[in-house]
């Protein structure tokens, strides 16, 4: 969702090039386009005012050190200044003494509140917690239902309840809410998730039942669910419910849509509440900690390999990893089987092209943050059909692999003998790229960039 504000970013920072020091005269026009960028991206205006501002201050008269050019001491102070407008520290999640831990979900209708619910469930499991859900919204046709379904999806338990016309209002939502803290406190669970009902707008009724909610409750958390599409909105809708409800925290979801990041360059300033969490997709673990720093690494162009290598230590397999590495630089170990595995391992991170955006998108990294945008995430797929349709033999040794042999496996697998000639290319250049590799030498680490970069013509072979 950064791409527009990156690109605008790094072309304001080229007016600066070939400086020997920071003027008013030389900074001007450099800041006018930050100031675009930052607008454009639907930044609030009051935020991207003072950031100028403090931009403008910190830079002019500076003494450009000898190691720094004029553009990297503005993209410095910019780095720093968007820092501190997200919040240098990322968010401290709050658990209670006496569990359990109860977080309260608000938010408006539509933005997300139990999907995030049962995502935030599975991000506390993973880290040892025992949660509970319950869905308080007794208003919305088969809420408390869409919660149990998301609940068993994460494996997660649920209080349901019993919900009844006559007991329908909000005496009903706080019983609710008071039998499923019993409930929580009962079966050991050390955290509560209670969802809570939206609207389609702020209103009386929502907020004087969330005020019952919180003094009955008296949550550790109390988070706001915010849809990043919505912008602005999102931003004023935080403001309303902050004022109400003393929010501890924001979520902002969809995350991976076409937002333009004003929301969560703009929330925490506004609102005086941090973000805690971000949705970046719909499936239960598409879900992460705010951590300013990577994000502003990512708005600047400097790609996001903190949260890349915590994604690869979390889902990959160490030991298939190592024994991989080991055949690849010996070169003759390394088989078409194994190139499969490692497909099948790398999947698991994510599709190709978010993987490719976490890297820098400048210096030797730019010619893959390119090639991220032709990436065919389908073609992946073939791949794997097509060395699934050779035999065992032909996947360990693929220079068997005949002319007839090649019209049967692109048969196989739906392919063209075209797509399965390219991929045994590929996979032979590879194979003497990592053997090349095993001998040391910066030559070859050139050439494994150059690799990389090509990595993005597989998504392309076939069209």
């Amino acid at each position: 969702m950064f791409e527009n504000l990156q690109e605008k970013l790094q072309r304001a920072f080229k007016n600066l090039r070939g400086q020997g020091t920071i003027t008013d005269e030389n900074i001007g026009e450099a800041l006018r386009e930050i100031r675009l960028a930052l607008l454009e991206s639907d930044v609030n205006l009051n935020v991207v005012k003072s950031l100028i501002e403090r931009v403008r201050e910190r830079a002019i008269g500076t003494q450009v050190a000898t190691a720094l050019s004029p553009t990297e001491q503005v993209i410095k102070i910019v780095h720093d200044e968007l820092i501190e407008v997200l919040g240098r520290d990322n968010a401290r999640f709050k658990f209670s003494s006496q569990p359990p831990t109860v977080i309260l979900m608000a938010g408006l209708q539509g933005s997300g509140k139990t999907t995030t619910s049962g995502k935030l469930a599975s991000w506390l499991k993973k880290g040892g917690h025992r949660p509970m859900l319950v869905s308080v919204d007794v208003y919305r046709p088969a809420a408390r239902e869409q919660l149990a379904i998301v609940a068993k999806s994460v494996g997660a338990q649920i209080y349901t309840g019993k919900v009844s016309d006559e007991e329908a209002g909000t005496p009903l939502v706080e019983r609710l809410a008071r039998e499923a803290k019993r409930e929580a406190t009962n079966f050991g669970n050390d955290v509560l998730i209670v969802d809570t009902a939206g609207r389609l707008g702020i209103d009386e009724p929502l907020m004087d039942e969330m005020r019952k909610l919180k003094a009955l409750l008296n949550p550790s958390e109390i988070l706001f669910v915010a849809d990043a599409m919505t912008g602005q909105d999102a931003v004023n809708s935080a403001d309303a419910f902050h004022r109400e409800l003393g929010l501890t925290g924001v979520v902002l979801t969809k995350m991976d849509g076409d937002a333009r990041g004003g929301a969560a360059l703009s929330i925490r300033n506004v609102t005086g509440a941090p973000v805690k969490f971000l949705g970046t997709g719909e499936k239960p673990d598409a879900f992460e900690a705010f951590h300013p720093d990577r994000i502003v690494s990512r708005i600047m162009g400097m790609g996001d390999i903190a949260t890349l290598l915590e994604r690869a230590e979390e889902k990959l397999d160490r030991g298939k990893a190592e024994e991989f590495a080991k055949k690849a630089l010996t070169g003759d170990g390394f088989s078409l089987e194994d190139f499969r595995d490692q497909m099948r391992q790398i999947k698991k991170l994510g599709s190709m092209q978010s993987i490719l955006k976490m890297l820098p998108s400048v210096g030797p990294f730019q010619g893959l943050q390119q090639a991220a945008e032709h990436v065919d995430e389908g073609q992946f797929a073939r791949v794997e059909a097509m060395i699934n349709s050779m035999t065992k033999k032909e996947r360990l040794n693929h220079e068997i692999i005949s002319g007839s042999r090649r019209r049967r496996i692109a048969a196989g697998s739906g392919t063209s003998v075209q797509e399965v000639n390219q991929l045994l290319k590929q996979y032979a250049q590879m194979r003497k790229m990592f053997k090349g590799l095993g001998s040391g030498g910066g030559k070859m680490q050139r050439r494994l960039m150059a690799q990389m970069g090509n990595m993005g013509n597989m998504g392309r072979f076939g069209r």
